[in-house]
């Protein structure tokens, strides 16, 4: 982390009883808002997805508050006990160990159940690694499609790719740096040559952007197995929407050289189309020759 600051003023207003969802720092310690730190010091009790984490952010600040563990293990014990503080007037905040809470981190389900309780959720922005890769990638903004983590297996990720091929939006995507070489050359063999940008460690010391085609970022011996977080955002599909006349001709001429399932999957990662749809046709093809 970061030089510690030095502590800011804080707010005398009191909070009003509710589920706070505070994003917190990317990376640089001065990534918090002046507001999630009015928050986090005036909260009843912070729901944490490390408690060690966010104890150090707290320290860092000079703030001292109750913290409970709020992860994909500890969520299904510890939501009860935070709906019943919420239904008591407190005032709970949620955080995860960085950026902005729910996205790719626990706690849509807690957010549901308090809208169904009747309390409310308030949202406290700030850092966010995805929005601050899409505003450095150079790509077009004006509609971006956040995918998340695509799967770990490989077989898994090229379906995965394959489905959004066809996006007529940037798309978004957080992957585990041991995976970034193998997810770049499925990218590349999914959507095709796109630029890309490769933005890792945002806001910390070693940060660092690439830029390049898809092809060449999988290339790219730096981007094999990398440390630190990575987000990657892919520039948005350029092909025009296919008729069925296309998908046709390219299944006849893929069915003269594979079997429909393999055609398929040619042919939906060439025009953007769904897999299954095109597997029917191919089969229909097939019979029909």
């Amino acid at each position: 982390m970061a030089e510690k600051p030095p502590p800011p003023a804080l707010s005398t207003v009191p909070l009003e009883p509710g589920l706070y969802v505070v994003a917190t720092p990317i990376g640089n310690l001065r990534d918090i808002t002046l507001r999630a730190l009015d928050v986090l010091a005036g909260a009843d009790l912070i729901l944490a997805e490390d408690t060690r984490v966010t104890g150090k952010l707290l320290a860092a600040y000079g703030l001292s508050k109750p913290l409970e563990r709020y992860d994909e293990h500890a969520a299904q014990r510890a939501r009860p006990k935070v709906l019943v503080a919420l239904a008591e007037g407190r005032r709970v905040a949620l955080v995860s160990d960085a950026g902005t809470p729910l996205i790719s981190d626990p706690g849509y389900r807690l957010v549901r159940e308090v809208i169904e309780q009747g309390q409310k959720v308030i949202p406290i922005p700030g850092a966010s690694a995805s929005l601050a890769a899409l505003c450095v990638a150079g790509l077009p903004t004006d509609r971006f499609l956040f995918a998340g983590f695509p799967p770990h297996k490989a077989q898994a990720r090229r379906a995965f790719y394959t489905e959004l091929a066809a996006q007529r939006a940037s798309l978004v995507f957080y992957e585990g740096a041991s995976r970034l070489g193998a997810s770049l050359a499925d990218m590349a063999a999914a959507f095709g040559p796109r630029e890309a940008v490769v933005a890792r460690e945002l806001t910390k010391l070693y940060e660092t952007v690439t830029r390049g085609t898809l092809d060449v970022l999988a290339a790219n011996p730096a981007l094999a197995s990398p440390k630190g977080e990575v987000v990657i955002v892919v520039a948005p599909s350029a092909l025009e929407a296919a008729t069925a006349d296309d998908a046709d001709a390219a299944l006849i001429e893929a069915l003269g050289r594979v079997g429909p399932a393999e055609a398929a999957s040619e042919v939906a990662g060439a025009l953007g189309l769904p897999r299954r749809d095109l597997y029917r046709r191919a089969l229909e093809l097939k019979g029909a020759r």
